[in-house]
């Protein structure tokens, strides 16, 4: 089937998919940070061991999404989705009967991992590209990354709820059930496997090709590592806001509200900047979202915090939270093309995780060693501004295939 034969409703029915599935997968992940201080008074877990889990986690992921992507560019998103909720689901219930570390980051870290590789970010990513339009792309890409948003809106203040009045195991097995809906939303997104990828003029390409012509792209070099910037900082928050909040003696809900807001700005943020990204600079867009949110890290931890500073954080943070994806997802189409877009997408993810990991573990490391986080806010705001900059000044034109491909047919 072709994009144009898809009705209105065929769309929106793969998009919403791909929303959904995205938005459970993102909320669940990002509300981790809630259980530490539960399970470290539960089954002996120190800050340290539960931060390698997470960090773990961030960078199973990115090890993985590069394969992911080949095999949802080889076989189809349907069978790489569904395999990835089976996989949530076995984490989730692996972390609930955890009783060492091991155990913990087998369930939370490995597990949840290689799920979010085949559920988060670059699969719907993936799918709202090939369904969308070349003029509604960007936008598309920005309302799926905004609705996708939602999950920690709602997912986080539920999971506090669950863990302050029936235990943290209890929040989990909510965790599962959220895991159930996520499987007809597979389902839905998986239906962009019926959509043929565009046909080139150009020559046609293996993986290997592909890889090695972005590899060969200064451009997608200084996107991927700019991108390491982003998984730091982001994971940093989310992992240890609410451990950060507990010292300094400010109650539990804080923290989930917090977490909560930064999901509800988020659907802002994420529209905003695809829809920017369709009419001025990605790169330039891309490079500020790093600058700002290294000044706003810079703003409120150098104040005593406080439940209106954190709300305020929050919020700020939250609309610059994910609008970075569709920017980085529309660079790569930009300067590649579709065909392989969810494996190259996958290779530059790949240094947003090693990011990840080291804002999780970095972070717990710090604050194990030095009993508090200033080395780790500092050291995020100094790479952020560094990775922003370089960021605005990347090469986009695109590879000389693309050039060719999309230069007019001669009469």
């Amino acid at each position: 089937m072709k994009r144009h034969e898809l009705t209105r409703a065929q769309s929106w029915t793969i998009l919403g998919g791909a929303a959904v599935m995205l938005s459970l997968a993102m909320g669940m992940r990002q509300s981790w940070g809630l259980f530490q201080p539960h399970m470290m008074r539960d089954i002996g877990l120190t800050a340290a061991d539960f931060s390698l889990a997470i960090a773990i986690q961030n960078i199973v992921w990115g090890i993985t999404q590069p394969f992911v992507g080949i095999l949802a560019d080889r076989h189809g998103v349907k069978p790489v989705a569904i395999f990835g909720v089976a996989i949530y689901a076995a984490g989730i219930l692996i972390s609930i009967f955890a009783h060492s570390p091991l155990v913990f980051t087998l369930g939370a870290g490995i597990c949840v991992g290689i799920a979010l590789s085949c559920t988060a970010s670059n699969i719907a990513m993936n799918v709202t590209a090939r369904t969308a339009s070349p003029a509604a792309r960007m936008v598309a890409m920005g309302t799926v990354s905004a609705v996708g948003s939602l999950g920690l809106t709602f997912i986080s203040p539920l999971a506090q709820n669950l863990i302050t009045t029936s235990g943290w195991q209890v929040a989990m097995v909510g965790f599962l059930g959220l895991v159930m809906v996520m499987l007809p939303a597979a389902f839905l997104a998986g239906r962009t496997d019926k959509v043929e990828v565009e046909a080139t003029r150009g020559v046609q390409q293996s993986v290997g090709q592909a890889v090695k012509e972005a590899m060969g792209h200064s451009g997608y070099l200084v996107l991927a590592i700019a991108f390491f910037v982003c998984g730091l900082q982001l994971v940093f928050i989310t992992t240890h806001l609410p451990t950060y909040l507990a010292i300094c003696g400010m109650d539990p809900s804080v923290g989930a509200n917090a977490l909560a807001l930064i999901g509800l700005f988020n659907v802002i943020g994420s529209f905003l900047f695809g829809w920017l990204g369709g009419r001025y600079s990605k790169r330039v867009l891309l490079g500020a979202i790093y600058v700002l949110r290294s000044l706003c890290i810079t703003a409120y931890f150098m104040l005593p915090p406080t439940p209106a500073s954190t709300l305020v954080f929050a919020a700020a943070m939250g609309t610059l939270w994910l609008g970075v994806v569709p920017l980085v997802s529309g660079l790569v189409v930009h300067l590649f093309g579709l065909r392989y877009m969810a494996t190259l997408s996958g290779i530059a993810f790949f240094s947003h995780q090693v990011g990840s990991f080291i804002g999780a573990w970095g972070g717990g490391l710090i604050y194990g060693s030095l009993g508090n986080y200033n080395l780790a806010w500092q050291g995020a705001v100094a790479i952020g501004i560094a990775a922003g900059l370089f960021q605005m000044t990347m090469n986009i034109r695109p590879s000389q295939r693309i050039l060719d491909e999309r230069a007019p047919v001669p009469a």
